[in-house]
């Protein structure tokens, strides 16, 4: 274990990632997109001290700049497969946000494939089912930069602080791009559901269907629940300490 870092050979990388012997299960965490590891900086504090908090880093970026940036969600999905593997020694659940729904989900279905061990407890936030079409048309992977920046500051998950740094932004825009590439390229294949319960929350003010949302229910052959939070679709930072009270809940009803 590199304690700087937080990564195991052949394992992911994780960002703020403290290891916990005294642990019961692992929560993976997915980011959505254009964030990254930081969105889950606190969370290990925050949650039950049986949880052990694995926050994913993406390849491309953090200490995994040398590895090349992924833009469609199969080969990134199988990476993170890859990673997660590694961490197969204790149970898991899995949380993603947005577009880390979509890779928190696609990566059980993998592990499932494959005869691994897959999360207990799926966990999605802020994203409509799998199977439902994508609402909105419009890319922004393929945008000039100042379309595509402006569309950033309409959507809101990117901080203004960092949108205002011109040399920051330059750096950032290619895994941006990866992003929501991933995103919009995104393409269901029918598959059996999962034998792991599902929870999906949302902000009460998103703009994405409460229908589309509880469409997961057909994801899972055991326990859906649907459970809504002040806000709008990053209620996940303006509601966090209400999101992680009902997450830590849940996550003791695993051990």
């Amino acid at each position: 274990m590199n304690v700087l870092t937080g990564q195991r050979q052949g394992s992911p990388t994780f960002g703020y990632y403290r290891p916990n012997p005294q642990s019961i299960l692992r929560l993976f965490c997915f980011p959505y997109a254009g964030s990254g590891i930081v969105m889950y900086r606190t969370w290990a504090s925050k949650l039950p001290r049986e949880v052990e908090v694995c926050p994913i880093q993406l390849p491309g970026r953090g200490v995994r700049i040398s590895q090349p940036l992924c833009t469609e969600h199969s080969a990134l999905a199988a990476t993170l497969e890859d990673d997660i593997k590694a961490y197969s020694d204790k149970p898991c659940a899995f949380f993603g946000h947005s577009m880390g729904a979509l890779l928190a989900f696609e990566v059980a279905r993998n592990l499932r494939q494959h005869g691994q061990q897959g999360p207990l407890h799926l966990f999605v936030s802020g994203r409509s089912a799998p199977q439902v079409p994508r609402r909105r048309k419009k890319k922004l992977s393929n945008l000039p930069d100042d379309e595509f920046l402006e569309e950033l500051r309409y959507l809101g998950g990117t901080p203004a602080r960092v949108l205002e740094r011109p040399e920051m932004v330059k750096t950032m825009i290619p895994a941006l791009r990866a992003d929501f590439s991933v995103v919009e390229t995104y393409s269901y294949q029918e598959g059996p559901p999962l034998s792991c319960a599902i929870s999906a929350y949302a902000g009460s003010e998103d703009t994405i269907e409460r229908q589309d949302i509880e469409a997961w229910a057909s994801q899972t052959t055991t326990l859906f629940s649907f459970t809504s939070f002040p806000g709008g679709h990053f209620f996940i930072h303006t509601s966090e300490s209400l999101l992680l009270e009902a997450l830590g809940k849940e996550l003791k009803s695993l051990y």
